[in-house]
């Protein structure tokens, strides 16, 4: 049996193919390729281990292989998978080459890829360079990628979802490297794990994250239910992020997804018979503070999603949490959004929409993370939790933002963090500097302000000082001082240097 391929190993040979482009683009742009690169290695080796699968299975018979290959989940059309276009490196038109075959996979499978690589080129100029000067990229693209010790096929990497977690593990780091706007779309992994675990979805939910960046948070929460007994749903309004995350999809088995591209706040595309489609579980990382959102469009809009207030022009957090507890399932659905702390305390038109939720008894919880645990912005942010079934009028303040592992770059939340936060919330009752159970009444009287400290006393009381014991330690220190200066004036003496 072939000595398996680890993690760590993929991880490393796919980030070095990196080093084609470092210094000529920006990570936010060589990040499709380098992606788009991956997933066509795998699904390439996939699809090379089930033919020779069949071609044993049957004893060489080519026109039964072909028609059993024609059945699977994702077809390759002839001389479109990656060894053919790894021999055809030297060709003066490569990048054109790519591009050809990458159609004709979408064509070949286009209730699950269509137009995921059409915002990808290949053969582009400005990102690419001249003929000269991209066929060489590209050429050592191909190189690293066709390594030998990148075989992907399950014989070599076992079943487990080491290809999701390289990609997850390349987008991290393009989010890291892209700064602001890599951390736009993505969601660091331990953040992820908690906001899954806080919102507990079951068998048969509808998840839905509309603002799904490359899928990662969504994926996470999907992954939680243990089974494959859940629909997932999102949408996105940038195209490349969108190929991304069909991709995501697809690389993590979850090719039913139904991933829409567009502006959730102008034009959702996640309809029913003419209406929003509701789900059990609506999480997001929505962009913070996104600024020329619609505003001017939300007074009459169609779906009637900001009856409770129009959010500010130059602010979209409660324009997404609006869209958000719309599309909630009455008497049960959930909702857990990450956002800003401003979204706790801001008056105004942000001010009047938080009492009217809070007055409707939608608002369960109130969690307060670490700084600088996403990537790009160095500020907490809060994850807030909804839930159209509440049984009580109580909201849980929980202050966990003390509680972290500190990085160079990026703080994280450790297993123990999580797992506090966790129990804290399932438990929903007060701890000591940690969380606080707020009745209706202590809200209304901090006139809906949900700004944590007011809430959560988590700082630490001074030790009494013992006046008499500190007054005898001075005088101690004092006659100590006082022999030192005598010892010092009798040496100097004794040297002859004293006046």
């Amino acid at each position: 049996m072939a000595e398996q391929t680890t993690q760590q190993e993929i991880n490393q040979i796919v980030w070095n193919a990196c080093d084609t482009f470092r210094g000529t683009l920006d990570p936010s742009q060589y990040k499709d390729y380098i992606l788009v690169m991956l997933f066509l290695k795998y699904v390439s080796d996939i699809w090379k281990d089930k033919r020779e699968d069949y071609l044993r299975q049957y004893k060489g018979d080519e026109k039964l292989v072909d028609r059993k290959m024609n059945r699977e989940r994702f077809i390759i059309p002839d001389q479109c998978d990656f060894d053919s276009i790894y021999s055809k490196r030297e060709a003066s038109n490569l990048g054109e080459l790519i591009n050809i075959a990458l159609e004709k996979i979408e064509d070949a499978n286009k209730a699950k890829l269509e137009n995921v690589f059409r915002g990808i080129d290949f053969n582009s100029e400005p990102n690419l360079g001249d003929t000269k000067e991209r066929n060489r990229r590209l050429k050592n693209l191909l190189n690293d990628f066709a390594n030998p010790k990148l075989d992907l096929r399950p014989s070599r990497i076992g079943r487990n979802d080491i290809i999701g977690n390289v990609y997850e593990y390349l987008i991290g780091h393009f989010a890291s490297d892209a700064g602001k706007k890599g951390g736009e779309f993505y969601t660091p992994p331990e953040v992820s794990m908690l906001l899954a675990k806080l919102l507990q979805p079951k068998p048969g939910d509808k998840i839905c994250d509309p603002a799904c960046g490359s899928g990662s948070l969504l994926i996470r929460v999907a992954q939680e239910v243990k089974n494959e007994n859940f629909s997932i749903f999102g949408q996105e309004s940038n195209g490349q992020t969108w190929s991304l995350c069909r991709m995501n999809m697809f690389l993590h088995g979850m090719d039913s997804a139904r991933i829409e591209c567009c502006n959730t706040l102008t034009d959702p595309k996640l309809i029913q018979d003419d209406k929003l489609m509701k789900f059990n579980i609506v999480i997001a990382n929505p962009p913070f503070s996104l600024k020329k959102w619609g505003a001017e469009k939300a007074v009459n809009e169609k779906w009637n999603r900001f009856w409770r207030g129009t959010p500010p022009r130059s602010k979209a957090d409660y324009a997404f949490i609006s869209h958000m507890i719309e599309v909630a399932l009455e008497d049960e659905g959930k909702v857990g959004v990450i956002a800003p702390h401003g979204v706790l305390f801001r008056g105004g038109a942000e001010g009047k929409i938080r009492q009217q939720l809070i007055e409707e008894n939608l608002l369960e919880a109130v969690i307060g993370l670490p700084p600088a645990c996403f990537y790009g912005t160095p500020i907490p942010v809060t994850i807030l939790i909804f839930n159209k079934g509440k049984k009580t009028k109580d909201i849980l303040f929980i202050e966990a933002s003390r509680e972290f592992e500190k990085g160079k770059n990026q703080n994280k939340l450790r297993d123990q963090d999580r797992e506090k936060i966790i129990n804290t919330y399932k438990a929903f009752k007060s701890v000591a500097k940690y969380a606080y159970r707020a009745k209706f009444e202590k809200i209304k009287n901090n006139e809906f302000d949900l700004n944590i400290p007011k809430y959560v006393d988590f700082i630490e009381e001074e030790e009494e000082i013992d006046i008499v014991t500190c007054q005898q330690e001075i005088k101690n220190v004092e006659n100590e001082l006082r022999k030192t200066r005598e010892e010092i004036a009798n040496s100097l003496r004794e040297l002859g240097l004293s006046k």
